[in-house]
């Protein structure tokens, strides 16, 4: 899927080819690694439109992001109604 994004800019340089791979098992997520090769005038744009492209094809994959997440449950002490 990511190689097929990276097909899709002309952009994208064919040579030397980009690296696609796991950076990072994190403690919540996956860090992928997606460094293709452009011109360096173009390098801030094609950036800013493959991160865009790849959150929207995760969408319609229906691979989601998940973000970290605290829950927090307050419990009142006996007759004050107040949160301990």
């Amino acid at each position: 899927m990511l190689s097929a994004l990276l097909a899709e800019d002309e952009r994208i340089l064919p040579e030397p080819a980009a690296t696609i791979g796991v950076l990072e098992l994190a403690d919540s997520n996956i860090n992928v690694a997606v460094r293709p090769w452009v011109k360096s005038s173009d390098y801030w744009p094609t950036l800013f439109d493959l991160n865009q492209r790849i959150k929207e094809r995760f969408d319609a994959e229906g691979i989601s992001v998940h973000f970290p997440q605290r829950d927090v449950h307050l419990i009142s002490e006996a007759g004050t109604g107040q949160a301990a």
